[in-house]
């Protein structure tokens, strides 16, 4: 059985997810504080872990980054809608994934199933030379990418952006991280050359609508080979998941691609979606 640990220092919340998760054949082990939620995930060692970033004693991503000190657990953090600095500030020390409040059990079940899916496809011995994710196949070595078994052509960057995210797949990358990975560490804050990317290889990926590569607006971009259902009202909301276009006025100087060449691109649509859940909001 999964066994999920649940940090948070709301006793109805703890209460509504332990109901929801254990009605759905989870095993739920709950604790209140940062420094008990620390010592279960030492003692259960859980499968997967929920966070809350708002703890009473240990500040969450301190937690996380504790976490991360000794185990690759997958972590999702419990964020409100007005943190998204806070969940970057996760994202970047480890976090895997983040649901905001109010969530739907949907949701919070779907992202878990993702999590862990993609936790027990990672190789963590060595690099795998190939990488699938849903459609997606990417010959690492060859730098060959075929979806649904056709091959695309993709230049020196967009290869090295989408096997990066592959490799993180399910896994909320932001921003910085990307940059630093892929483009190097002498980029931090061009952000405009994500969108230009992150558009263009939806086009070739034939994702236009981005249930692959979804956006995290202001945080990031996930691959995903399932996406996550979401709660009524989320959509629209700064750094609400299920957005698969990105911000309207995407734009700016084209980057440089992996041949040292400025490539022409596009401002990706708007988009994003939702679908009904069960809306929980905690109380206080």
């Amino acid at each position: 059985m999964t066994r999920v640990l649940v940090v948070d220092d709301d006793p109805a919340l703890l209460r509504a997810l332990r109901i929801g998760l254990e009605a759905r054949g989870f095993d739920v082990v709950v604790a209140h504080t940062g420094a008990e939620g620390l010592s279960r995930a030492a003692q259960a060692m859980p499968h997967l872990v929920v966070l809350d970033l708002g703890l009473p004693d240990i500040d969450g991503v301190d937690v996380c980054r504790r976490l991360r000190q000794w185990t690759d657990v997958p972590v999702i953090v419990l964020s409100a809608l007005d943190s998204e600095d806070r969940k970057v500030l996760a994202l970047d020390s480890g976090a895997d994934d983040y649901v905001t409040k109010p969530f739907g059990m949907q949701e919070l079940e779907a992202r878990l199933r993702v999590a862990l899916r993609h936790s027990a496809a990672r190789d963590p011995s060595a690099a795998p030379a190939t990488l699938t994710v849903g459609p997606i196949h990417i010959d690492v070595g060859a730098r060959l990418v075929k979806v649904a078994g056709t091959a695309i052509e993709l230049t020196a960057r967009e290869f090295d952006l989408l096997a990066y995210l592959a490799r993180n797949a399910g896994k909320v990358c932001t921003h910085r991280t990307i940059l630093r990975e892929v483009w190097g560490p002498g980029y931090g804050n061009e952000t405009h050359y994500l969108r230009v990317y992150a558009s263009r290889l939806r086009h070739k990926l034939g994702d236009k609508a981005g249930p692959l590569l979804r956006t995290n607006p202001g945080i990031g971009y996930q691959l995903v080979d399932e996406r996550p259902t979401q709660p009524p009202g989320a959509a629209g909301g700064v750094g609400a998941p299920g957005h698969g276009g990105e911000l309207p006025g995407a734009g700016g100087v084209d980057p440089p691609d992996g041949d040292g060449h400025e490539e022409g691109g596009t401002a990706e649509p708007p988009g994003g979606g939702g679908h009904p859940g069960w809306n929980w909001e905690p109380a206080g």
